[in-house]
């Protein structure tokens, strides 16, 4: 116990002991107005008691963090959820305040927070937004279908959300990003074709593209039978990734990993931190945090979350990250980019030769095109990108 309070109460440090880089600091709000169908996340709906409580908490731990790292400096601050467009604006600018206070804010950062068509709904508010420093905005379209959207269990129209973008243009948000999803029940190529044309006329700076997944304990998890009968073949989803990455480099957004596309200076630098390795601090319930050599959780419920944080009992229950979980770690990450693995950093690393302890799985990767070895990088294809998860795996693990 005494090792870990050593460990929180002092500057953040890189193992070599010199000053770490800056911090990215993520802030969990578990609120809804409903859950929808495809969330796997943790979230409740919103009522203004909780949420009270809630921001009572967060700011007592925003406290607790600054000063026990003695006040560090943050790259970027990313307000995910959960629905963090469901925060009153006076409330959003206690805690950034309380941030401000704590935190040491290097200039030109990025602060980005995501909204949804349904709470993110009028000038005055994105006007808020921008006068207490929020740089960058991630709106929730998922689609600009009204059937795709009921099917998903969206809380919005396909209008609202094109209503949204332009309300927060007009505010002066200089970098929107725009959530998709394809793979959708009932949708067939051109229908997603249509979709990313539509997206593509708005001109954000970024757009995200996520085939649907079927979670456990969400409501398709929980139909699975009904759900997946609808799903389009897997020959038609292989389609909407490739040709729809495609199209988007056609139309100026390089894709810089797997699900992420951006025109040039745009890339998500929060995100592109987690890519990275870089430590990363998490606030609010079900938070995840990698400081150190150390990964730990928030609790995920309320009253157990309160607790831990008046108690000051955060992140005493760790996940040490040793130098094997750092290799995986590595592979899996950057594999995950454009840029790819450069296999010199893996050597250094693990004193291993990836190409010769993988040289089979490597060799038909490459003869069957989904991977590609070129100027000491290792890199996955477009093809390569559809069956990440097994390649990944394969290369990570023994």
């Amino acid at each position: 116990m005494a090792l870990t309070h050593a460990f929180f109460n002092a500057p953040l440090l890189q193992g070599d002991g010199k000053e770490a880089r800056n911090l990215l600091l993520y802030i969990h709000v578990p609120f809804c107005v409903r859950k929808c169908h495809y969330c796997a996340f943790h979230s409740q709906v919103f009522n203004q008691v909780t949420f009270a409580w809630y921001l009572k908490t967060l700011l007592a731990e925003i406290e607790l963090w600054g000063r026990r790292f003695k006040k560090p400096k943050i790259g970027t601050v990313y307000f995910g959820g959960g629905t963090p467009s469901l925060i009153p604006p006076f409330q959003l600018e206690l805690i950034m305040d309380a941030l401000r206070k704590h935190f040491t804010f290097i200039k030109g950062m990025e602060i980005t927070i995501e909204a949804n068509p349904d709470s993110a709904n009028d000038k005055s508010y994105f006007d808020s937004l921008i006068s207490m420093g929020i740089n960058r905005l991630s709106i929730g379209f998922q689609s600009l279908d009204d059937r795709n959207l009921m099917a998903l269990g969206r809380p919005h129209s396909a209008r609202q959300a094109a209503e949204t973008y332009y309300m927060a243009r007009k505010a002066g948000f200089a970098n929107i990003s725009i959530d998709l999803m394809w793979g959708l029940p009932r949708q067939k190529m051109k229908d997603w074709n249509n979709e990313l044309k539509a997206v593509v006329k708005l001109k954000p700076e970024h757009i995200s593209s996520y085939g649907l997944s079927i979670e456990p304990d969400t409501v398709f998890g929980q139909n699975r039978a009904e759900v997946e009968p609808e799903l389009p073949p897997d020959s038609e989803q292989a389609k909407m990734f490739i040709y729809g990455a495609e199209f988007l480099e056609s139309m100026g957004y390089i894709q810089y990993e797997i699900s992420s596309f951006a025109r040039i200076g745009f890339t998500s630098r929060h995100n592109q931190g987690y890519w990275d390795r870089l430590d990363y601090l998490g606030m609010g319930p079900s938070a995840v945090s990698t400081v150190g050599n150390r990964r730990f959780t928030n609790p995920f419920y309320m009253d157990e979350y309160d607790a831990a944080v008046r108690g000051e009992f955060l992140g005493e229950d760790f996940e040490e990250i040793t130098d094997e979980i750092k290799a995986q770690e590595l592979v899996m990450l950057s594999l995950r980019t454009s840029r790819g693995l450069k296999l010199a950093e893996y050597t250094e690393l693990t004193g291993k030769d990836l190409m010769k302890d993988k040289k089979s799985v490597i060799t038909a990767l490459h003869q069957n095109g989904l991977v590609r070895i070129s100027a000491g990088f290792i890199r996955l294809t477009k093809n390569g990108m559809l069956v990440s998860n097994s390649i990944l795996q394969s290369l990570a693990f023994d």
